[in-house]
């Protein structure tokens, strides 16, 4: 099969690169597999994609690239596709809206996945008849705001597939959105096996990682450590990321006379090697659409103490057995979890032997053998059944507008940009 993930800028780092990259190299085992990136602003990926995944831009955002778009005309007008109430909206224009939609009308893929909302309005309104349409979802249907879940309440219904991370998610939108024909179904992200031995269990560190942002509470986690500190003064904790509450936490470690034993220490990749200095994870969040922290932190073999939060944590912690789960917002409860497994070696180790095997069902393997399988299925079955549904783009040629599949593709070669192997 042919196969083509369409993300917003697979230049970058984060959760839903990493997601695709994962996905993308597994699935390049036996697939033709391509990622098309919508943004570039940097010669090289942070996170390349792998052997055999081929990468393309769309929009060209380097300053000094021979074909620099920094300054096209169309792209200092506002996208009349991509939806208002998607974050990165301002990020778009006409310009994208214009490539995107050459992209998909002349793209041979048998399956085509967009990885976030505002490019699964592109893929519902603007792919061509044929390949099996799967829009990806890495948040979750409550984060999305009343506006934006209109929106996509109204698009989503062209797709053939729609994948959330969790089944908590995947029912959400079953029972909140009129889907009728479209397959919603759960697939966790893949984390692969780390490239460094698992935690021995001896390190006296409680590790965490994640955006320095209010949604992660690392304020409440600061404050548990407090506690921590003093019934155990030997222990220290870490915490990996970069955001905007940085100062406001650094703040607080300060206020709380907690210098030596709690460290900010900025953002590491990989993030492995930092993991396995430690013996336990923490993960204090609101809400988590996934917990890719959690995942990676089980698979170096490290127990995770987390807040039982939407709407991850629960489908990945067997609360007791790899892990702990506390309640929400709870600064005594985050605490008494942590020095449960602190004052208790044996129950830290069993639990995080239990954590190193119950990780394995997030491999990457498994997880592209399951949507191999339901690509099979619907390609085998006619591919996209929504064609008829398709609104060609148009493209000025001349000095008209001229409208249709075939105008689309034939613009193909300059709209979508240079093509490079990872």
């Amino acid at each position: 099969m042919h196969i083509s993930f369409l993300i917003h800028n697979a230049y970058g780092i984060g959760g839903t690169i990493r997601t695709t990259c994962n996905l993308a190299s597994t699935l390049a085992q036996q697939h033709d597999v391509e990622i098309v990136s919508v943004f570039r602003h940097r010669d090289r990926p942070l996170l390349p994609p792998g052997p055999g995944v081929r990468l393309r831009d769309l929009v060209d955002l380097r300053p000094d690239a021979p074909e620099s778009d920094v300054e096209h005309p169309e792209h200092q007008r506002p996208s009349r596709v991509y939806p208002r109430g998607d974050g990165p909206y301002q990020q778009y224009s006409v310009l994208t809206d214009r490539r995107i939609a050459a992209y998909l009308a002349g793209t041979e893929a048998d399956v085509v996945i967009a990885t976030r909302p505002g490019l699964n309005v592109h893929l519902a309104r603007q792919t061509r008849p044929g390949p099996v349409r799967v829009g990806q979802e890495h948040l979750t249907l409550d984060s999305h705001t009343r506006t934006l879940t209109l929106q996509l309440r109204a698009v989503y219904p062209a797709l053939d597939v729609l994948t959330t991370t969790t089944e908590a998610d995947a029912r959400a939108y079953r029972s909140r959105m009129r889907l009728p024909g479209v397959h919603v179904e759960a697939f966790p992200n893949p984390v692969p096996a780390p490239a460094v031995d698992p935690s021995d269990g001896s390190g006296k560190w409680v590790v965490a990682a994640g955006r320095l942002a209010p949604v992660k509470r690392f304020d409440l986690l600061i404050k548990a450590f407090d506690t921590v500190r003093a019934q155990r003064p030997d222990w220290r904790l870490r915490i990996y990321g970069g955001g905007k509450e940085k100062a406001q936490l650094r703040a607080l470690v300060e206020r709380l006379d907690l210098y030596n034993h709690v460290l900010l220490m900025g953002p590491v990749h990989p993030i492995e090697s930092e993991w396995v200095k430690g013996s336990i994870a923490a993960v204090t969040s609101t809400m988590e659409s996934f917990g890719m922290s959690i995942v990676e932190a089980m698979r170096c073999g490290l127990p995770v103490v987390s807040t039982d939060c939407p709407y991850g944590p629960g489908e990945i912690i067997a609360d007791g057995v790899d892990g702990r789960l506390v309640r929400v917002g709870d600064v005594d409860a985050i605490a008494r979890g942590l020095l449960e497994l602190i004052n208790d070696d044996a129950l830290r180790l069993r639990m995080a032997d239990a954590a190193l095997k119950a990780s394995e069902r997030f491999d990457p393997g498994r997880i592209a053998e399951r949507y191999a399988a339901l690509f099979e299925r619907l390609v085998v079955g006619g591919g996209g059944r929504r064609g008829s549904g398709w609104r060609a783009p148009l493209y000025r040629a001349g000095g008209a507008l001229v409208g249709g599949a075939f105008a689309a593709r034939d613009a193909v070669r300059t709209a979508i940009g240079k093509e490079s192997v990872a």
